[in-house]
This record gives C-alpha cells, sequence and structure tokens, in this order.
C-alpha cells in the first residue's frame, strides 16, 4: 500500500511547495518579483508556472504598454513575431482577487477562457476588468508586485507607437530576459 501512496505523496509535497511560488521576472529595464496566489487562483498559477518552468517566457517582451492602464508581455517576440502558446486556462476571475494597480492578470481574447500565455500587471487599479466585468466574466488576477513597482513604472513610460497591425508597442524592445521560481525562503 505503501508504494501506491508514495507517488501521491510526492505529486501533494511537490503542490505543497509550489502553494504560494514567487517569480523573479528580469527584464531589460529591471527586476520585478512577483507573488502568485494559487490559493484563489490555482488553475491560472499552474498555467503561468508551466510557461516558466518550460522557459517560455525568456526572449519574449512587453509589447503593448499603456501608462496609466497597464503593461502586457508574454506572448511576442522583440521581432513582435506570436509565440505559439501550447494551451490555454480556463478563466478565474470570479476568485476575488481586483485588478487592483501592481496585480499581474491574464490577457485574453474577446472569449472568455482564452488566456494562454499572455499577461499584464495592472499600473493603476482597474475595476472595470473585474468580474464579473461588461462581457460577464473579467480577467483573472494572479498575483501582485512585491518588488520592482519602479521598474514597471519605468516599462510604462517607454515610448510607443504601432507595428503593423499592432499598437501601444514600445518602440524600443523591453526584453523579458528571464523569469525563474524562486525558492522559498524558510
Amino acid at each position: 500500500m505503501y508504494k501506491m501512496l508514495a507517488p501521491l505523496t510526492t505529486a501533494l509535497l511537490s503542490f505543497a511547495a509550489l502553494a504560494a511560488p514567487t517569480v523573479e521576472m528580469q527584464t531589460s529595464m529591471g527586476k520585478m518579483v512577483i507573488e502568485l496566489d494559487s490559493e484563489k487562483a490555482p488553475k491560472t498559477v499552474n498555467n503561468f508556472v508551466q510557461y516558466v518552468n518550460e522557459g517560455f517566457y525568456d526572449g519574449t517582451v512587453f509589447h503593448r504598454v499603456i501608462p496609466g492602464f497597464m503593461i502586457q508581455g508574454g506572448g511576442f517576440t522583440a521581432g513582435m513575431e506570436k509565440k505559439p502558446a501550447s494551451r490555454t486556462v480556463e478563466n478565474e476571475a470570479k476568485n476575488g482577487l481586483k485588478n487592483d494597480q501592481w496585480t499581474i492578470a491574464m490577457a485574453r481574447t474577446n472569449a472568455p477562457h482564452s488566456a494562454s500565455s499572455q499577461f499584464f500587471i495592472n499600473h493603476k487599479d482597474n475595476a472595470m476588468l473585474n468580474y464579473p466585468g461588461s462581457d460577464g466574466w473579467g480577467y483573472a488576477v494572479f498575483g501582485k508586485l512585491t518588488q520592482g513597482m519602479d521598474v514597471a513604472d519605468r516599462i510604462a513610460k517607454v515610448p510607443t507607437g504601432r507595428h503593423g497591425m499592432y499598437e501601444n508597442v514600445p518602440l524600443e524592445p523591453v526584453v523579458i530576459q528571464s523569469v525563474k521560481i524562486i525558492p522559498a525562503q524558510k
């Protein structure tokens, strides 16, 4: 019986270790530290952590920057080529977390459950993005910045323009150099 429970126990311990993961996002403009909320947004955090562990975000950019609103990244290369994401996640916007300044939320299309790899950091309180939102869903918050608000501010202030069909694109790419899980401090 123990042999049957061992893999389950190991899996549960691994999940517990990631129960409240923190990530370090190193950008070309500095470092941000983000505490993820796996209690209130477990599916979203799991999805984001999978992309982190796959190295998906390394070399992507903040491709949509609107000061006083948000900075969005995680889906395009510096040449504004869309990076194919392998999965989507169920919208957890009903989790009680609000799109307040410095929170991180999933970007999506008009389809409520279309979020994949792209995320945004709220540059101000954006109550209009909260559940239920104008479409009955809202945007799922899954964590908050604990360090690097000054970096997010600097990113929000970069000059932007059009790049093909995209607007609000930084004229000089703001590169996400790496995203990694920070081991829990004891």
